[in-house]
């Protein structure tokens, strides 16, 4: 149903599909340009998932609809171990799960990201399946914009990457070098994606 209210309002093109497991633990780690990322990612992936989503969201009547389709609140400031915990519970469930690494709305360019995305893959075992957003915001638009009825979104769904499981990846120096390698798998798909699809990154967001 969401997929279908997205359509109404713009061109979403999907590809890539196929690369998400139709069954099992899965992260779908995505860059992140604006404010309709979240949503429209849950919307238009091919099998039901939960996400992690900025506890500023889950206020009032709005944060009751999120608490009961499964979402996450997180703190994007300070370490959140409530949160990931239930992540964790997720995929071990064997569900998917959204998350944005870079830990906020910017330039899209997954430039850094953060080391829990790394983190859940190492802990469960879950395949990470890269996901480019191009079009959810244009350039000169500001990050809590959103492009104008009828604008064309592409949403690519990359090759997944199995990193190996370890039960309490503690250490620092594992995790840094594990998420290093995850950014790479994503930039390396985004890339494509742009090239692919002949849309490249907005740029620097606009005043919004």
């Amino acid at each position: 149903m969401g997929g279908f209210l997205f359509g109404r309002v713009w061109n979403i093109k999907r590809h890539g599909l196929s690369n998400v497991p139709a069954t099992g633990p899965v992260i779908l780690a995505a860059n992140h340009l604006a404010v309709i990322d979240g949503p429209l990612l849950v919307a238009v992936t091919p099998r039901p998932a939960s996400a992690l989503a900025k506890n500023e969201l889950f206020v009032g009547t709005l944060g009751r609809l999120l608490e009961a389709a499964g979402q996450i609140p997180i703190d994007q400031y300070h370490p959140d171990h409530g949160a990931l915990r239930r992540a964790v519970g997720v995929l071990e469930s064997g569900e998917a799960l959204t998350i944005f690494p870079e830990g906020g709305r910017d330039l899209g360019d997954l430039a850094r990201i953060r080391p829990g995305v790394a983190y859940l893959a190492m802990v469960t075992g879950a395949p990470i399946v890269p996901v480019s957003l191009l079009g959810t915001r244009l350039p000169g638009q500001g990050v809590k914009e959103v492009p104008p009825r009828g604008s064309t979104i592409h949403v690519s769904f990359g090759a997944p990457l199995e990193l190996n499981r370890v039960l309490w990846p503690r250490r620092r120096v594992p995790l840094a070098e594990a998420a290093e390698r995850v950014r790479q798998h994503l930039v390396q798909h985004l890339r494509a994606s742009e090239a692919a699809t002949g849309m490249p990154l907005p740029g620097v967001p606009g005043v919004s």
